[in-house]
Protein backbone atom coordinates (compact mmCIF):
# COMPACT_ATOMS: atom_id res chain seq x y z
CA UNK A 1 0.00 0.00 0.00
CA UNK A 2 1.42 3.08 -0.87
CA UNK A 3 0.66 7.04 0.75
CA UNK A 4 2.11 9.66 -1.45
CA UNK A 5 -0.81 11.14 -3.10
CA UNK A 6 -2.68 14.27 -1.15
CA UNK A 7 -4.55 17.32 -2.20
CA UNK A 8 -6.95 19.98 -0.36
CA UNK A 9 -9.73 18.56 -1.95
CA UNK A 10 -10.55 15.18 -2.98
CA UNK A 11 -13.31 14.73 -5.29
CA UNK A 12 -14.48 11.03 -6.07
CA UNK A 13 -16.32 11.16 -9.54
CA UNK A 14 -15.29 12.96 -12.92
CA UNK A 15 -18.85 13.40 -13.97
CA UNK A 16 -20.70 16.77 -14.67
CA UNK A 17 -21.14 17.46 -11.56
CA UNK A 18 -17.99 16.80 -9.72
CA UNK A 19 -15.86 18.09 -12.19
CA UNK A 20 -17.68 21.84 -12.50
CA UNK A 21 -17.25 21.76 -8.56
CA UNK A 22 -13.09 20.54 -8.60
CA UNK A 23 -13.05 23.56 -11.12
CA UNK A 24 -14.77 26.41 -9.37
CA UNK A 25 -12.56 24.97 -6.02
CA UNK A 26 -9.27 24.99 -8.10
CA UNK A 27 -10.08 28.37 -9.69
CA UNK A 28 -10.45 29.48 -6.36
CA UNK A 29 -6.86 28.23 -5.25
CA UNK A 30 -7.10 25.36 -3.62
CA UNK A 31 -4.88 21.61 -4.63
CA UNK A 32 -7.91 19.27 -5.67
CA UNK A 33 -7.39 15.45 -7.02
CA UNK A 34 -10.29 14.00 -8.80
CA UNK A 35 -10.61 10.43 -8.95
CA UNK A 36 -12.06 8.72 -11.73
CA UNK A 37 -13.29 4.57 -11.38
CA UNK A 38 -13.23 4.42 -15.10
CA UNK A 39 -11.62 4.78 -18.33
CA UNK A 40 -10.94 8.17 -20.46
CA UNK A 41 -12.25 7.82 -23.79
CA UNK A 42 -12.64 10.68 -26.29
CA UNK A 43 -15.65 12.04 -28.41
CA UNK A 44 -14.58 10.77 -31.64
CA UNK A 45 -13.78 7.21 -30.55
CA UNK A 46 -17.60 7.25 -28.76
CA UNK A 47 -18.73 8.61 -32.35
CA UNK A 48 -17.34 5.64 -34.28
CA UNK A 49 -18.70 3.48 -31.98
CA UNK A 50 -21.85 4.53 -32.47
CA UNK A 51 -21.68 4.47 -36.33
CA UNK A 52 -20.15 0.89 -36.02
CA UNK A 53 -22.97 -0.74 -33.49
CA UNK A 54 -25.61 -2.75 -34.75
CA UNK A 55 -27.61 -1.51 -31.41
CA UNK A 56 -28.33 2.20 -32.85
CA UNK A 57 -31.53 2.22 -29.98
CA UNK A 58 -29.02 1.29 -27.47
CA UNK A 59 -27.73 4.64 -26.27
CA UNK A 60 -24.89 2.44 -23.68
CA UNK A 61 -23.51 0.80 -27.04
CA UNK A 62 -20.64 3.23 -27.73
CA UNK A 63 -19.25 3.36 -24.32
CA UNK A 64 -16.65 1.08 -23.04
CA UNK A 65 -17.25 -0.98 -20.36
CA UNK A 66 -14.23 -1.65 -18.01
CA UNK A 67 -14.10 -5.16 -15.78
CA UNK A 68 -12.48 -2.75 -12.85
CA UNK A 69 -15.65 -0.43 -13.03
CA UNK A 70 -18.83 -2.31 -14.24
CA UNK A 71 -21.92 -0.22 -15.15
CA UNK A 72 -25.33 -1.92 -15.85
CA UNK A 73 -25.71 -3.23 -19.43
CA UNK A 74 -29.35 -4.61 -20.44
CA UNK A 75 -28.19 -5.41 -24.55
CA UNK A 76 -27.83 -7.76 -25.56
CA UNK A 77 -28.48 -9.33 -22.33
CA UNK A 78 -28.69 -8.24 -18.90
CA UNK A 79 -25.00 -8.28 -17.26
CA UNK A 80 -26.70 -8.32 -13.56
CA UNK A 81 -24.11 -5.53 -12.25
CA UNK A 82 -27.89 -4.04 -10.57
CA UNK A 83 -28.91 -6.66 -8.61
CA UNK A 84 -33.16 -6.53 -8.41
CA UNK A 85 -34.57 -7.04 -5.55
CA UNK A 86 -38.20 -6.15 -6.44
CA UNK A 87 -41.42 -5.91 -6.88
CA UNK A 88 -40.85 -3.15 -9.80
CA UNK A 89 -37.33 -3.48 -11.62
CA UNK A 90 -35.33 -0.38 -12.03
CA UNK A 91 -33.35 -0.55 -14.73
CA UNK A 92 -31.08 2.08 -14.39
CA UNK A 93 -28.14 3.16 -17.19
CA UNK A 94 -25.24 4.97 -16.01
CA UNK A 95 -21.55 5.43 -17.62
CA UNK A 96 -18.54 4.82 -15.66
CA UNK A 97 -15.47 6.88 -17.59
CA UNK A 98 -14.34 10.39 -17.45
CA UNK A 99 -16.85 12.64 -17.70
CA UNK A 100 -19.80 10.26 -16.93
CA UNK A 101 -23.46 10.18 -17.93
CA UNK A 102 -23.98 12.82 -19.92
CA UNK A 103 -22.09 12.13 -22.22
CA UNK A 104 -25.48 10.17 -23.17
CA UNK A 105 -27.69 12.45 -22.37
CA UNK A 106 -30.47 14.66 -24.35
CA UNK A 107 -28.83 17.65 -22.80
CA UNK A 108 -32.25 18.72 -20.90
CA UNK A 109 -31.58 20.96 -18.23
CA UNK A 110 -34.04 22.41 -16.39
CA UNK A 111 -34.78 24.58 -13.36
CA UNK A 112 -36.95 23.06 -10.74
CA UNK A 113 -40.19 25.35 -9.74
CA UNK A 114 -40.13 27.21 -6.13
CA UNK A 115 -43.22 24.95 -5.34
CA UNK A 116 -40.69 22.27 -5.95
CA UNK A 117 -38.79 22.45 -3.22
CA UNK A 118 -42.10 23.12 -0.53
CA UNK A 119 -44.43 19.66 -1.67
CA UNK A 120 -44.89 19.03 2.50
CA UNK A 121 -46.10 22.39 3.07
CA UNK A 122 -48.14 23.10 0.17
CA UNK A 123 -49.42 19.41 -0.54
CA UNK A 124 -48.89 17.03 2.11
CA UNK A 125 -46.73 14.86 0.43
CA UNK A 126 -42.79 14.16 -0.55
CA UNK A 127 -40.80 16.49 1.49
CA UNK A 128 -39.49 20.32 2.07
CA UNK A 129 -36.36 20.85 0.99
CA UNK A 130 -33.76 23.12 3.23
CA UNK A 131 -33.13 26.03 1.37
CA UNK A 132 -35.41 28.15 -1.09
CA UNK A 133 -35.72 28.76 -4.99
CA UNK A 134 -34.15 32.37 -4.30
CA UNK A 135 -31.57 31.32 -2.57
CA UNK A 136 -30.39 28.33 -5.63
CA UNK A 137 -31.20 31.29 -8.22
CA UNK A 138 -27.88 32.59 -8.64
CA UNK A 139 -26.45 29.13 -8.77
CA UNK A 140 -28.83 27.89 -11.29
CA UNK A 141 -27.54 30.90 -13.48
CA UNK A 142 -24.04 30.47 -12.81
CA UNK A 143 -24.73 26.67 -14.13
CA UNK A 144 -26.45 27.66 -17.13
CA UNK A 145 -23.28 30.49 -18.01
CA UNK A 146 -21.17 27.44 -17.96
CA UNK A 147 -23.02 24.87 -19.89
CA UNK A 148 -24.59 27.08 -22.57
CA UNK A 149 -27.76 26.90 -21.57
CA UNK A 150 -31.30 28.12 -23.59
CA UNK A 151 -34.96 27.71 -23.88
CA UNK A 152 -38.21 28.85 -23.11
CA UNK A 153 -38.87 31.66 -20.59
CA UNK A 154 -42.85 30.35 -20.29
CA UNK A 155 -40.75 27.32 -18.20
CA UNK A 156 -42.50 28.63 -14.72
CA UNK A 157 -39.13 28.93 -13.18
CA UNK A 158 -38.34 32.62 -12.24
CA UNK A 159 -35.18 34.28 -13.99
CA UNK A 160 -33.13 37.08 -12.79
CA UNK A 161 -31.11 37.37 -16.17
CA UNK A 162 -31.93 36.02 -19.39
CA UNK A 163 -30.71 32.91 -20.67
CA UNK A 164 -26.78 33.15 -22.36
CA UNK A 165 -28.41 32.71 -25.81
CA UNK A 166 -31.78 32.43 -27.98
CA UNK A 167 -33.42 28.51 -28.33
CA UNK A 168 -32.04 26.32 -30.87
CA UNK A 169 -34.67 26.91 -34.33
CA UNK A 170 -37.77 24.70 -34.01
CA UNK A 171 -37.73 21.57 -36.08
CA UNK A 172 -41.18 20.93 -38.62
CA UNK A 173 -42.37 18.56 -36.62
CA UNK A 174 -42.12 21.03 -33.18
CA UNK A 175 -43.54 23.85 -35.04
CA UNK A 176 -46.37 21.83 -36.62
CA UNK A 177 -47.41 20.28 -32.55
CA UNK A 178 -46.95 24.21 -31.14
CA UNK A 179 -49.43 25.22 -34.13
CA UNK A 180 -52.11 22.50 -33.92
CA UNK A 181 -52.46 22.27 -30.47
CA UNK A 182 -52.39 26.16 -29.45
CA UNK A 183 -56.25 26.78 -30.45
CA UNK A 184 -57.14 24.10 -28.27
CA UNK A 185 -55.10 25.70 -25.03
CA UNK A 186 -51.85 23.27 -25.31
CA UNK A 187 -48.68 25.68 -25.26
CA UNK A 188 -45.97 23.66 -26.62
CA UNK A 189 -42.58 24.95 -25.17
CA UNK A 190 -38.44 25.04 -26.10
CA UNK A 191 -37.23 22.25 -23.79
CA UNK A 192 -34.65 24.24 -21.82
CA UNK A 193 -31.57 22.15 -22.58
CA UNK A 194 -27.97 22.51 -22.29
CA UNK A 195 -27.44 22.86 -26.66
CA UNK A 196 -25.47 25.44 -28.29
CA UNK A 197 -28.00 27.77 -30.93
CA UNK A 198 -24.71 29.61 -31.82
CA UNK A 199 -21.38 29.47 -31.30
CA UNK A 200 -20.64 29.55 -27.62
CA UNK A 201 -17.52 29.03 -25.55
CA UNK A 202 -15.63 27.35 -28.60
CA UNK A 203 -18.09 24.81 -29.42
CA UNK A 204 -20.76 25.36 -32.42
CA UNK A 205 -24.08 25.30 -33.02
CA UNK A 206 -26.19 22.36 -33.08
CA UNK A 207 -26.83 21.60 -36.73
CA UNK A 208 -29.11 19.17 -36.40
CA UNK A 209 -27.19 15.61 -36.52
CA UNK A 210 -30.59 14.14 -34.51
CA UNK A 211 -28.59 11.67 -32.80
CA UNK A 212 -27.99 13.53 -29.37
CA UNK A 213 -28.42 10.41 -27.33
CA UNK A 214 -26.23 8.50 -27.29
CA UNK A 215 -23.91 10.93 -28.39
CA UNK A 216 -23.11 14.87 -29.79
CA UNK A 217 -21.21 14.09 -32.46
CA UNK A 218 -19.66 17.53 -32.79
CA UNK A 219 -20.17 18.77 -29.12
CA UNK A 220 -23.09 21.31 -29.88
CA UNK A 221 -24.47 20.46 -26.52
CA UNK A 222 -22.40 20.53 -23.29
CA UNK A 223 -21.41 17.29 -21.28
CA UNK A 224 -19.08 15.97 -18.31
CA UNK A 225 -16.10 15.54 -20.57
CA UNK A 226 -16.07 18.97 -21.58
CA UNK A 227 -16.61 19.96 -17.58
CA UNK A 228 -13.89 16.96 -17.31
CA UNK A 229 -11.13 19.13 -19.64
CA UNK A 230 -12.27 22.49 -18.20
CA UNK A 231 -11.48 21.29 -14.37
CA UNK A 232 -7.93 19.91 -15.83
CA UNK A 233 -6.84 23.14 -17.52
CA UNK A 234 -7.74 24.70 -14.56
CA UNK A 235 -5.20 22.60 -12.62
CA UNK A 236 -7.10 20.01 -10.90
CA UNK A 237 -5.42 16.31 -11.32
CA UNK A 238 -7.01 13.58 -12.68
CA UNK A 239 -6.63 10.07 -11.63
CA UNK A 240 -8.27 7.81 -14.10
CA UNK A 241 -8.76 3.31 -13.31
CA UNK A 242 -8.97 4.83 -9.68
CA UNK A 243 -11.61 2.69 -8.10
CA UNK A 244 -12.32 3.89 -4.67
CA UNK A 245 -13.65 1.43 -2.50
CA UNK A 246 -13.20 2.46 1.30
CA UNK A 247 -13.49 5.95 2.82
CA UNK A 248 -11.42 6.18 6.23
CA UNK A 249 -12.26 8.21 9.05
CA UNK A 250 -10.58 9.07 11.96
CA UNK A 251 -11.60 9.07 16.04
CA UNK A 252 -13.15 12.18 15.63
CA UNK A 253 -14.97 10.57 13.36
CA UNK A 254 -13.57 13.45 10.07
CA UNK A 255 -12.63 11.70 7.39
CA UNK A 256 -9.00 11.16 6.87
CA UNK A 257 -8.37 9.03 3.82
CA UNK A 258 -10.04 7.24 0.39
CA UNK A 259 -8.16 3.70 -0.67
CA UNK A 260 -9.08 3.07 -4.35
CA UNK A 261 -7.67 0.19 -6.20
CA UNK A 262 -5.84 0.31 -9.77
CA UNK A 263 -7.43 -2.56 -12.35
CA UNK A 264 -4.99 -4.90 -10.87
CA UNK A 265 -6.24 -4.42 -7.56
CA UNK A 266 -3.30 -2.18 -5.81
CA UNK A 267 -4.11 -0.50 -3.32
CA UNK A 268 -3.41 3.57 -2.75
CA UNK A 269 -4.45 5.89 0.02
CA UNK A 270 -5.31 9.48 -0.40
CA UNK A 271 -5.31 11.78 1.53
CA UNK A 272 -7.04 15.63 2.00
CA UNK A 273 -8.20 17.96 4.12
CA UNK A 274 -11.85 18.39 3.00
CA UNK A 275 -13.56 15.10 1.04
CA UNK A 276 -16.52 15.01 -2.04
CA UNK A 277 -18.61 12.25 -2.63
CA UNK A 278 -19.67 12.51 -7.01
CA UNK A 279 -20.42 9.48 -8.40
CA UNK A 280 -23.86 9.18 -8.83
CA UNK A 281 -27.49 8.26 -6.98
CA UNK A 282 -26.27 4.68 -7.06
CA UNK A 283 -22.60 4.86 -6.80
CA UNK A 284 -22.44 7.16 -4.04
CA UNK A 285 -24.49 4.98 -1.64
CA UNK A 286 -22.94 1.84 -2.33
CA UNK A 287 -19.49 3.88 -1.18
CA UNK A 288 -21.08 5.16 1.88
CA UNK A 289 -22.45 1.88 3.31
CA UNK A 290 -19.33 -0.42 1.86
CA UNK A 291 -17.03 1.84 4.21
CA UNK A 292 -19.33 0.86 7.52
CA UNK A 293 -16.73 0.78 10.56
CA UNK A 294 -16.97 -0.42 14.09
CA UNK A 295 -17.84 3.28 14.89
CA UNK A 296 -19.95 3.49 12.07
CA UNK A 297 -21.91 -0.38 11.43
CA UNK A 298 -24.42 1.11 9.11
CA UNK A 299 -21.92 2.82 7.11
CA UNK A 300 -20.83 6.19 6.45
CA UNK A 301 -22.60 9.65 7.00
CA UNK A 302 -25.83 7.19 8.36
CA UNK A 303 -26.78 7.38 11.46
CA UNK A 304 -30.25 8.59 10.02
CA UNK A 305 -30.54 5.51 8.35
CA UNK A 306 -31.48 7.31 5.44
CA UNK A 307 -27.96 6.73 2.98
CA UNK A 308 -29.77 4.76 -0.13
CA UNK A 309 -33.35 5.90 0.60
CA UNK A 310 -35.83 7.78 -1.12
CA UNK A 311 -34.53 6.49 -4.45
CA UNK A 312 -36.75 8.55 -7.65
CA UNK A 313 -36.42 8.76 -11.27
CA UNK A 314 -38.97 9.80 -13.59
CA UNK A 315 -41.66 7.17 -14.58
CA UNK A 316 -43.11 7.25 -18.06
CA UNK A 317 -45.87 5.81 -20.04
CA UNK A 318 -46.19 6.74 -23.59
CA UNK A 319 -48.29 7.22 -27.05
CA UNK A 320 -47.27 6.17 -30.56
CA UNK A 321 -49.72 7.14 -33.38
CA UNK A 322 -49.26 8.58 -37.20
CA UNK A 323 -50.48 12.17 -37.48
CA UNK A 324 -51.87 12.67 -40.71
CA UNK A 325 -49.90 15.46 -42.17
CA UNK A 326 -46.17 14.12 -42.54
CA UNK A 327 -44.13 15.87 -40.10
CA UNK A 328 -40.99 14.57 -41.11
CA UNK A 329 -39.38 13.43 -37.48
CA UNK A 330 -35.59 13.16 -37.25
CA UNK A 331 -34.01 16.56 -37.65
CA UNK A 332 -32.71 18.82 -35.06
CA UNK A 333 -33.13 17.76 -31.72
CA UNK A 334 -34.23 14.33 -30.43
CA UNK A 335 -36.29 15.84 -27.38
CA UNK A 336 -37.16 19.33 -28.77
CA UNK A 337 -40.42 20.34 -27.05
CA UNK A 338 -42.96 19.79 -24.23
CA UNK A 339 -46.34 20.99 -22.62
CA UNK A 340 -46.06 22.27 -19.01
CA UNK A 341 -49.66 23.08 -17.95
CA UNK A 342 -49.43 19.98 -15.45
CA UNK A 343 -46.31 20.25 -13.88
CA UNK A 344 -47.71 21.64 -10.91
CA UNK A 345 -51.07 22.47 -8.89
CA UNK A 346 -53.51 21.28 -6.27
CA UNK A 347 -53.75 17.83 -7.47
CA UNK A 348 -50.51 16.96 -6.66
CA UNK A 349 -51.24 16.33 -3.11
CA UNK A 350 -53.59 13.18 -4.91
CA UNK A 351 -51.30 12.54 -7.98
CA UNK A 352 -48.35 13.00 -9.66
CA UNK A 353 -47.48 16.36 -11.56
CA UNK A 354 -45.91 15.56 -15.12
CA UNK A 355 -44.62 17.31 -18.14
CA UNK A 356 -45.48 15.82 -21.79
CA UNK A 357 -42.33 15.89 -23.87
CA UNK A 358 -42.56 15.45 -28.02
CA UNK A 359 -40.38 13.52 -29.79
CA UNK A 360 -38.44 14.59 -32.53
CA UNK A 361 -36.07 11.24 -32.63
CA UNK A 362 -36.04 9.87 -36.37
CA UNK A 363 -38.42 7.41 -36.93
CA UNK A 364 -36.80 4.89 -39.17
CA UNK A 365 -35.16 2.53 -37.23
CA UNK A 366 -38.37 2.19 -35.08
CA UNK A 367 -40.74 1.13 -38.05
CA UNK A 368 -38.49 -0.45 -40.06
CA UNK A 369 -38.26 -3.33 -37.38
CA UNK A 370 -41.61 -3.30 -36.66
CA UNK A 371 -43.18 -3.67 -40.50
CA UNK A 372 -40.28 -6.37 -41.00
CA UNK A 373 -41.08 -8.21 -37.99
CA UNK A 374 -45.12 -8.54 -39.34
CA UNK A 375 -43.40 -10.08 -42.53
CA UNK A 376 -43.12 -7.19 -44.97
CA UNK A 377 -40.53 -6.99 -47.73
CA UNK A 378 -39.80 -5.15 -50.62
CA UNK A 379 -41.94 -2.82 -52.59
CA UNK A 380 -44.61 -2.76 -49.84
CA UNK A 381 -42.17 -2.24 -47.34
CA UNK A 382 -40.47 0.84 -49.04
CA UNK A 383 -43.80 2.29 -49.25
CA UNK A 384 -44.80 1.83 -45.92
CA UNK A 385 -41.52 2.82 -44.05
CA UNK A 386 -41.96 6.06 -46.24
CA UNK A 387 -45.01 6.88 -44.93
CA UNK A 388 -44.89 5.83 -41.44
CA UNK A 389 -41.29 7.20 -40.94
CA UNK A 390 -42.47 10.66 -41.96
CA UNK A 391 -46.11 10.88 -39.90
CA UNK A 392 -44.57 8.73 -36.78
CA UNK A 393 -44.37 10.34 -33.62
CA UNK A 394 -44.49 9.57 -29.88
CA UNK A 395 -45.19 11.58 -26.40
CA UNK A 396 -44.33 10.59 -23.12
CA UNK A 397 -44.23 12.03 -19.53
CA UNK A 398 -41.70 13.02 -16.97
CA UNK A 399 -43.66 12.27 -13.89
CA UNK A 400 -42.49 13.19 -10.38
CA UNK A 401 -42.04 10.01 -8.14
CA UNK A 402 -42.37 10.70 -4.03
CA UNK A 403 -39.66 9.88 -1.86
CA UNK A 404 -40.64 6.68 -0.37
CA UNK A 405 -38.43 4.93 2.43
CA UNK A 406 -38.74 1.51 0.84
CA UNK A 407 -37.50 2.30 -2.40
CA UNK A 408 -33.48 2.29 -1.59
CA UNK A 409 -30.13 1.20 -2.26
CA UNK A 410 -28.46 -1.45 -0.64
CA UNK A 411 -25.57 -3.53 -1.15
CA UNK A 412 -25.92 -7.31 -3.27
CA UNK A 413 -24.22 -10.18 -2.15
CA UNK A 414 -22.96 -10.23 -5.95
CA UNK A 415 -18.93 -9.12 -6.54
CA UNK A 416 -17.65 -7.43 -9.16
CA UNK A 417 -14.25 -8.14 -10.47
CA UNK A 418 -12.45 -6.44 -7.93
CA UNK A 419 -14.30 -8.24 -5.31
CA UNK A 420 -16.89 -4.94 -4.47
CA UNK A 421 -20.16 -5.61 -3.96
CA UNK A 422 -22.57 -4.43 -6.26
CA UNK A 423 -25.88 -2.67 -5.84
CA UNK A 424 -29.20 -4.10 -4.96
CA UNK A 425 -31.85 -2.30 -6.07
CA UNK A 426 -35.46 -2.38 -3.76
CA UNK A 427 -38.14 0.04 -5.66
CA UNK A 428 -41.90 -0.10 -6.48
CA UNK A 429 -44.60 2.09 -7.74
CA UNK A 430 -47.73 3.66 -5.54
CA UNK A 431 -50.82 4.80 -6.04
CA UNK A 432 -49.52 8.31 -6.82
CA UNK A 433 -47.57 7.35 -9.54
CA UNK A 434 -50.69 5.26 -11.45
CA UNK A 435 -53.28 8.03 -10.86
CA UNK A 436 -50.91 10.30 -12.77
CA UNK A 437 -50.26 7.83 -15.50
CA UNK A 438 -53.73 7.48 -15.92
CA UNK A 439 -54.77 11.12 -16.39
CA UNK A 440 -51.81 11.28 -18.92
CA UNK A 441 -53.15 8.86 -20.54
CA UNK A 442 -56.53 11.11 -21.52
CA UNK A 443 -53.96 13.87 -22.48
CA UNK A 444 -52.32 11.88 -24.72
CA UNK A 445 -55.69 11.23 -26.33
CA UNK A 446 -56.70 14.89 -26.75
CA UNK A 447 -53.62 16.01 -28.47
CA UNK A 448 -53.35 12.44 -30.55
CA UNK A 449 -56.91 13.93 -31.76
CA UNK A 450 -55.85 17.48 -32.68
CA UNK A 451 -52.51 15.86 -34.62
CA UNK A 452 -55.32 14.25 -36.55
CA UNK A 453 -53.98 11.21 -35.15
CA UNK A 454 -54.47 7.24 -36.24
CA UNK A 455 -53.42 3.92 -35.64
CA UNK A 456 -52.87 4.57 -31.83
CA UNK A 457 -50.87 2.83 -29.72
CA UNK A 458 -50.12 3.32 -25.85
CA UNK A 459 -47.92 1.46 -23.62
CA UNK A 460 -48.90 -1.19 -21.29
CA UNK A 461 -51.01 -0.20 -18.33
CA UNK A 462 -49.03 0.05 -15.09
CA UNK A 463 -45.89 -0.82 -17.15
CA UNK A 464 -43.53 2.42 -16.68
CA UNK A 465 -40.39 3.04 -18.25
CA UNK A 466 -37.62 4.90 -16.19
CA UNK A 467 -35.76 8.22 -17.86
CA UNK A 468 -32.57 7.46 -16.46
CA UNK A 469 -32.99 10.43 -13.82
CA UNK A 470 -31.47 8.90 -10.44
CA UNK A 471 -32.55 11.59 -7.77
CA UNK A 472 -32.95 11.06 -3.77
CA UNK A 473 -30.49 8.31 -1.93
CA UNK A 474 -28.28 10.95 -0.29
CA UNK A 475 -31.26 13.07 0.79
CA UNK A 476 -30.93 16.86 1.93
CA UNK A 477 -32.46 18.25 5.09
CA UNK A 478 -32.44 20.26 7.96
CA UNK A 479 -32.80 17.94 10.72
CA UNK A 480 -29.56 14.98 10.88
CA UNK A 481 -32.66 12.37 12.34
CA UNK A 482 -34.28 11.87 8.42
CA UNK A 483 -31.55 13.25 5.94
CA UNK A 484 -27.76 12.33 5.29
CA UNK A 485 -26.55 16.17 4.46
CA UNK A 486 -27.44 19.70 5.22
CA UNK A 487 -28.47 22.64 2.77
CA UNK A 488 -25.13 23.16 1.80
CA UNK A 489 -24.40 19.08 1.24
CA UNK A 490 -22.38 18.57 4.30
CA UNK A 491 -22.72 15.36 5.74
CA UNK A 492 -24.48 16.10 9.05
CA UNK A 493 -22.29 13.52 10.76
CA UNK A 494 -18.93 13.69 9.32
CA UNK A 495 -17.65 17.52 9.06
CA UNK A 496 -15.53 17.45 6.22
CA UNK A 497 -17.42 15.10 3.91
CA UNK A 498 -19.65 16.64 1.18
CA UNK A 499 -21.53 14.75 -1.01
CA UNK A 500 -22.64 16.66 -4.20
CA UNK A 501 -25.40 15.21 -7.50
CA UNK A 502 -28.51 14.89 -8.12
CA UNK A 503 -28.77 11.76 -4.71
CA UNK A 504 -29.25 14.67 -2.55
CA UNK A 505 -32.33 16.20 -3.91
CA UNK A 506 -35.33 15.70 -1.54
CA UNK A 507 -37.80 15.59 -4.47
CA UNK A 508 -38.09 14.66 -8.04
CA UNK A 509 -39.53 17.70 -9.68
CA UNK A 510 -40.55 17.18 -13.14
CA UNK A 511 -37.36 17.58 -15.02
CA UNK A 512 -34.15 16.11 -15.48
CA UNK A 513 -32.14 16.69 -12.51
CA UNK A 514 -28.91 17.36 -13.84
CA UNK A 515 -28.96 21.27 -13.75
CA UNK A 516 -30.29 21.50 -10.07
CA UNK A 517 -27.33 19.17 -9.25
CA UNK A 518 -24.73 21.35 -10.89
CA UNK A 519 -26.14 24.26 -9.19
CA UNK A 520 -26.29 22.72 -5.96
CA UNK A 521 -22.61 21.93 -6.16
CA UNK A 522 -21.57 25.24 -7.50
CA UNK A 523 -23.58 26.62 -4.24
CA UNK A 524 -21.77 24.05 -1.65
CA UNK A 525 -18.06 25.23 -3.34
CA UNK A 526 -18.80 28.43 -0.85
CA UNK A 527 -18.66 25.85 2.55
CA UNK A 528 -16.18 24.19 1.19
CA UNK A 529 -13.66 26.94 0.00
CA UNK A 530 -14.64 28.63 3.86
CA UNK A 531 -14.16 24.94 5.05
CA UNK A 532 -10.40 24.92 4.34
Amino acid sequence: MSDNTSADVVVIGSGIVGATLAHRLAKQGASVLMLEAGPRFDRGAIVANFRNSPRKDDFMSPYPFSPWAPHPQYKPSDNGYLVQAGPYPYPAEYIRMVGGTTWHWAAQAWRVLPNDMRMKTLYGVGRDWPLSYEELEPFYLEAEIRMGVTGSTKNGSPRSQPFPMPPVAESWAQRRFRERLAPAGYEVIENTVARNSQNYDGRPACCGNNNCMPICPIDAQYHGGLAADAAEAAGVKLLVNAVVYRIEHDAKGRIAAVHYYDPDKKSTRVTGKVFILAANGIESPKLLLLSASDKYPNGLANSSDTVGRHLMDHPSNKLTFETEEANWPGRGPMSPASINHLRDGAFRSESAAYRIDISDASQVLAVTQELIAKGVYGVDLEQQLRHRAARQVSLKNVMEQLPLPQNRVVLSPRKDALGIPTPQIHYEMDDYIHKGMALARIEYGKIAALMGGTNLRYSDEGKYSNNQHITGTLSMGSNPADSVVDSHGRSHDHENLFIAGTGIMPTSATVNSTLTAVALALRSSESIKASL
